[in-house]
């Protein structure tokens, strides 16, 4: 009788305390310039729909000093960021980044929404503590961030897409797309204590996409045809196959046993410290995991 008393306390304190045995989820903050490219908005889905993820905010960047960009590249980012969190029924915090990149001398920071919630949260942590950024394009809110208060970079855990690394001879190059819109910002945190984990566009770039697969997979699902209908529109939305870049660094977030990570020393000018390069993953894996996830999400009530 006293063994059912204790069992029909403990079933009570469930019910009151549903949470109780929850899984904890792992928070993360995102970091995006998605009015960009269409990769973007794919991989915010990705990681939007994951269960075991709490998205603490949700972060524009810019691309001001692309040959395509907009007059408010920020700003575009800015309210697709709001559009998909709208067209997925998620209540998510929205910040403004820079509107450009790094200013070249005195205080060289982007003071911005984006960058404060960097702060704010590195601030906030317990000892020991971390805070995870995904970054999806330029790095001027996170080097922002840095600038204005470099006692918080060794809270930092950064995942970002961007840059070439040749493995065989040691060399990291900046001649990609992410690392033109802001070569200071990707400096300032190379030689900063922020840990980096970085996949490089050379490899990054076997995650492709197929238009015919990608609509016959996507389309009459209300997520998948608004990610359908951001191909369409896009500059160049003729294109029957896409690099889904982005979409790589989501999944070494959220799955790092599908990726092969090496440690790499920078040279003396990136910082001559140790990084983490993702060296390789199975992008049909990756591409088929995000098909599989469309189409069985509904939005949370």
């Amino acid at each position: 009788m006293k063994k059912l008393g204790v069992i029909l306390l403990l079933a009570v304190f469930i019910i009151i305390n549903p949470t109780i045995f929850a899984q904890e989820k792992t928070p993360v903050l995102l970091d995006a310039d998605t009015a960009n490219e269409v990769d973007d908005a794919y991989a915010l889905a990705l990681i939007l729909m994951e269960p075991s993820v709490e998205v603490l905010a949700l972060n524009a960047a810019q691309w001001q000093n692309s040959h395509w960009s907009t007059p408010k590249s920020m700003e575009d980012s800015h309210r697709l960021n709001q559009m998909l969190l709208g067209v997925m029924n998620l209540n998510v915090k929205t910040n403004r980044g820079a509107a450009a990149r790094m200013y070249d001398w005195g205080d060289r920071a982007q003071h911005s929404a984006a960058a404060n919630e960097i702060i704010d949260r590195a601030e906030a942590l317990k000892a020991g503590g971390h805070l995870n950024i995904i970054a999806l394009g330029a790095l001027t809110n996170v080097a922002s961030a840095i600038f204005i208060k470099p006692e918080i970079a060794p809270k930092l855990k950064l995942y970002w897409l961007g840059s070439t690394y040749d493995f065989d001879k040691g060399v990291l190059q900046r001649n990609d797309f992410n690392c033109a819109m802001d070569q200071y910002a990707l400096t300032h945190l190379l030689l900063s204590e922020v840990e980096m984990h970085i996949i490089p566009v050379n490899v990054a770039s076997k995650m492709k996409f197929d238009y015919d697969e990608t609509k016959t997979n996507l389309q009459n699902h209300f997520l998948g045809d608004f990610l359908l209908k951001i191909w369409d529109d896009h500059i160049d939305g003729g294109r029957m196959e896409r690099t889904i870049w982005d979409l790589s660094i989501i999944n070494a977030f959220l799955h790092p046993d599908w990726m092969e990570e090496v440690s790499i020393k920078t040279s003396k000018d990136n910082g001559g410290r140790n990084v983490f390069y993702y060296k390789n993953f199975d992008a049909e894996k990756m591409r088929n995991d995000f098909f599989d996830k469309i189409k069985v999400y509904k939005k949370p009530r």
